[in-house]
C-alpha cells in the first residue's frame, strides 16, 4: 500500500510538470509557429537523450528488423507531437485534454484487430461512453469546430497507433533505435517547416524552448519513479489529475473558463478510461493495451517512460 501511495505521488508531480510543458507550449503558440517551438524543443531535448543512447551496450546498426513498424510508430509520434503543440496553441486546455483522454479509448479499439485483444461488452460500452462524452465535447453542429480540433482528434490517434506499435514491437527492437527514428524523423520535417514559417525568437522565449525539454524529461523520469514504486493500475489514474492543472492554468493565465457540457464530457470520457483500467488492473484483460501504454500521449519532447526505463536499466 505504501508503495502504491509514493507512485502515486510520484505520479501526480509528473502529471503537473507535464501541464507545465504543455502551459509553456500554448503561452509560446501565441506567438510563435507550432511546427518552430516543437524544432527547437526537440533540439534541446537531444543532448540528454544523446546521453542516455550511450548508455546502450547492445551492438547492432541503426536499421530496424521491422521496418514497418518502426516507421509507423516514428510517423505517429512526429505527428502526435506536431497536432498537439497546434492544438495547445489554439485550444483551451481543459478541451485539448478532453480530446486527448480518448487515446485509451482508441487504444482499446485498435487493440481488437492489431494486438488480437478480447474486449468485452462491458469495455465496449465504457469506449461508447467515452466517446459520447468526446461529442459533449466538442459539439458539432452546435461549435463551429475549428483546425485545432482536428488536430486534437488526430493527436489523439497518433498517440494510442504509437502506443499499439509499440506494443508490437516488443523488445524486437533496440531501443536507442525507437528513440531515435522519431526524433530523425520530426528533426526533418520540423526543420523544413522553418523554411516556409519562422519568427526570430527572442532569447527569453527561445530559452522556454529549452524549458520545456527540461520538463519533457523530468516528467518522464517521475514517471519511471511512479511506476518502479507502484503498481500500474494504480500509478495509470492519475493521468486524468491534469484536468486540475487545466482548469487551474487556463484561469489563471488564459482566462479560460471551462463550461458545463465541457466539464460534463470530460467526466465521462474520465469515467470510462478509469473503468478500462480497472478492468485490465483486475486481469480481465490478459493484453492489458491501455494500462502498458501509460496514458501519456509520447512526442519527441516527451519520450516513452518505459524506454528511458530500459535505457537507464543497462549496464
Amino acid at each position: 500500500m505504501r508503495g502504491n501511495l509514493k507512485g502515486a505521488l510520484f505520479a501526480l508531480m509528473s502529471m503537473g510538470i507535464y501541464s507545465t510543458h504543455d502551459v509553456i507550449i500554448k503561452l509560446l503558440g501565441e506567438t510563435y509557429p507550432a511546427l518552430q517551438i516543437l524544432f527547437f524543443s526537440a533540439l534541446f531535448s537531444f543532448p540528454p537523450i544523446a546521453i542516455l543512447l550511450l548508455r546502450d551496450p547492445t551492438h547492432g546498426t541503426l536499421r530496424p528488423r521491422s521496418p514497418f513498424w518502426v516507421a509507423l510508430r516514428s510517423a505517429c509520434i512526429v505527428n502526435s507531437g506536431i497536432c498537439g503543440f497546434y492544438a495547445f496553441s489554439v485550444l483551451p486546455l481543459a478541451q485539448i485534454y478532453s480530446i486527448l483522454f480518448a487515446s485509451p479509448l482508441i487504444i482499446t479499439v485498435l487493440s481488437v484487430p492489431i494486438l488480437g485483444e478480447k474486449v468485452g461488452l462491458s469495455r465496449w460500452a465504457a469506449v461508447a461512453v467515452g466517446l459520447l462524452g468526446v461529442l459533449v465535447v466538442l459539439r458539432p453542429g452546435y461549435v463551429q469546430l475549428s483546425l485545432g480540433h482536428a488536430a486534437g482528434l488526430l493527436a489523439a490517434f497518433s498517440s494510442a497507433m504509437a502506443a499499439i506499435s509499440v506494443r508490437k514491437l516488443g523488445r524486437s527492437e533496440r531501443t536507442v533505435i525507437l528513440i531515435l527514428w522519431p526524433i530523425i524523423g520530426n528533426f526533418v520535417l520540423t526543420g523544413l517547416s522553418l523554411g516556409l514559417a519562422y519568427r526570430p525568437m527572442a532569447g527569453g522565449d527561445l530559452a522556454l524552448t529549452g524549458l520545456i525539454a527540461v520538463l519533457g524529461l523530468s516528467a518522464g523520469f517521475l514517471l519511471i519513479l511512479a511506476y518502479q514504486t507502484g503498481e500500474a493500475a494504480n500509478v495509470a489514474p492519475m493521468q486524468y489529475s491534469q484536468m486540475l492543472w487545466a482548469i487551474g492554468y487556463g484561469w489563471l493565465f488564459f482566462d479560460e473558463r471551462p463550461g458545463l457540457l465541457t466539464l460534463g464530457g470530460a467526466a465521462l470520457i474520465i469515467g470510462s478510461g478509469l473503468f478500462i483500467l480497472m478492468r485490465e488492473g483486475s486481469g480481465a484483460s490478459r493484453l492489458r493495451p491501455v494500462t502498458e501504454a501509460r496514458l501519456r500521449g509520447e512526442t519527441v519532447t516527451a519520450p516513452r517512460a518505459s524506454l528511458l526505463r530500459r535505457l537507464l536499466n543497462q549496464q
